[in-house]
């Protein structure tokens, strides 16, 4: 495991304590006598930011990259426990299958070339299961229940994050057949291999750091909508199975056996350049050369809508209204 992984939360736990003891210093956002729980539904685009597909130019970070064809829709669930109008804890689980590629690059005739030719796609199925702290700054500016722009609360997300990948790419069978296939058992890289004791096998189970942003409206004193855009910073570099550099063919024929059929679809698995002209090993993908860049662990992100209805009541035995303090 990283070892920035428990810093992290470290700092996260030191945030919620820090905003805990600095509400009570407002009297009017006391905590409610008991805690407030809401329940909801999400749904929205999600798009994998790795090492496939991109924008002309040389590979990067982020938006640049970002291919829109590519977007995905995410669902989830969620459950909050409100302590206080001014932050929330929220359980959530959310379902989506990423997917990046190649091919749907633009070829304008510069760095970008490299990629397009290197060929490679990924369809990546992904469940998640976050805890997330919800902050709600403008309620410590509001006074006025009556005016209708307290229906609208902007806040901030941080948290942190289990999630469940499995990388898998189309293999095209000598008739033509095609067809899905898990990539980590396939080893593309070398990891696990003896010959490559620096490339360890990735977990499929990793820990993510979700964070972002969103607005919230209160339709009423039960029911909510939000847009919440939340980027998840991860801590491999594996989700799409892109990372380093190339093996050779001979590696997977010592590895599982020369002529086996694991050995065949490795191969063309790990280095699909030749499928762009055919019989052709083109010589910037062969063993030693760039396959990704490990150097930028892959991350994704989802921009969704979320349907909040309320359960909890105040101590005063009503349904706790945020417009109402």
């Amino acid at each position: 495991m990283n070892k920035s992984i428990p810093i992290l939360f470290l700092r996260y736990c030191a945030i919620i304590t820090t905003s805990l003891l600095s509400l009570k210093s407002y009297s009017q956002y006391k905590f409610l006598g008991k805690p407030v729980f809401e329940i909801g539904i999400s749904a929205g685009p999600a798009n994998l930011l790795g090492d496939l597909g991109g924008n002309p130019g040389i590979g990067t970070t982020f938006i640049k990259d970002n291919n829109f064809q590519m977007t995905k829709l995410m669902k989830g669930v969620n459950i909050t426990v409100r302590p206080s109008e001014f932050i929330g804890f929220t359980l959530s689980a959310g379902f989506v299958t990423l997917e990046g590629a190649d091919s749907i690059i633009k070829n304008k005739g510069g760095a970008e070339v490299a990629r397009k030719n290197r060929n490679l796609s990924v369809s990546t199925p992904i469940k998640e299961v976050t805890l997330t702290t919800e902050i709600y700054p403008t309620v410590l500016f509001e006074e006025n229940d009556k005016d209708l722009w307290h229906k609208f609360r902007p806040y901030g997300v941080i948290g942190v994050g289990v999630f469940h990948f499995n990388p898998q790419g189309e293999y095209t069978a000598p008739d033509g057949t095609k067809m899905m296939v898990d990539l980590k058992p396939l080893r593309t890289e070398g990891q696990g291999m003896p010959q490559y004791p620096d490339r360890k096998e990735y977990n499929l189970t990793q820990i993510n750091i979700p964070y972002g942003a969103g607005i919230r409206y209160y339709f009423s004193d039960v029911v909510s909508a939000s847009f919440e855009l939340i980027n998840r910073k991860t801590f491999t570099d594996y989700i799409d199975d892109v990372g380093t550099k190339y093996i050779s063919d001979a590696d997977f024929d010592s590895y599982f056996g020369a002529g086996s059929t694991t050995a065949t679809i490795a191969k063309q698995m790990a280095n699909k350049a030749q499928q762009v002209s055919p019989g052709v090993r083109i010589s910037p993908y062969n063993a030693g050369n760039k396959r990704g860049t490990a150097s930028r662990k892959d991350s994704y992100y989802s921009g969704v809508i979320k349907l909040s209805i309320r359960l909890g009541r105040s101590h005063a035995g009503e349904i706790a209204c945020p417009m109402r303090f």
